[in-house]
């Protein structure tokens, strides 16, 4: 396993589906999934997708600038930081973001969601 190929991979479907269809992120997560949004925690892929599907948006555009990765322990899991940029609505300003991902394998080539850490950076 390559863990540059599996975030780069990873990382170019996850905000591609989110600026087209945030409704089928769902597929990422599993029951024991946990996302931290701005502080707020929810758990399991139903609750996850019912928060990234409620933002007060309809569209979004992110521009990843940085994607950082590192093997993550024996079961052969991949950590994910990216930082960039979104712009979430028409004509507004882009506002910097940081999101870190733990991966976890699901079979040969296959990944789920276990951890989603997502922060605005203001300033």
């Amino acid at each position: 396993m390559d863990p540059d190929g599996v975030a780069k991979a990873f990382v170019e479907h996850y905000y591609r589906t989110f600026d087209s269809n945030r409704a089928g992120l769902v597929g990422l997560y599993q029951e024991g999934s946990m996302l931290s949004f701005e502080g707020e925690k929810f758990m399991g892929a139903a609750a996850i997708s019912a928060k990234l599907t409620s933002l007060p948006f309809d569209k979004c555009l992110h521009k990843v600038v940085t994607v950082d990765c590192q093997p993550a322990g024996p079961t052969g899991g991949v950590l994910v930081f990216v930082s960039g940029s979104l712009q979430a609505g028409e004509g507004e300003h882009q506002i910097k973001f940081s999101q870190m991902f733990h991966l976890m394998p699901v079979g040969p080539g296959n990944f789920y969601v276990q951890n989603d850490m997502f922060r605005l950076n203001y300033g």
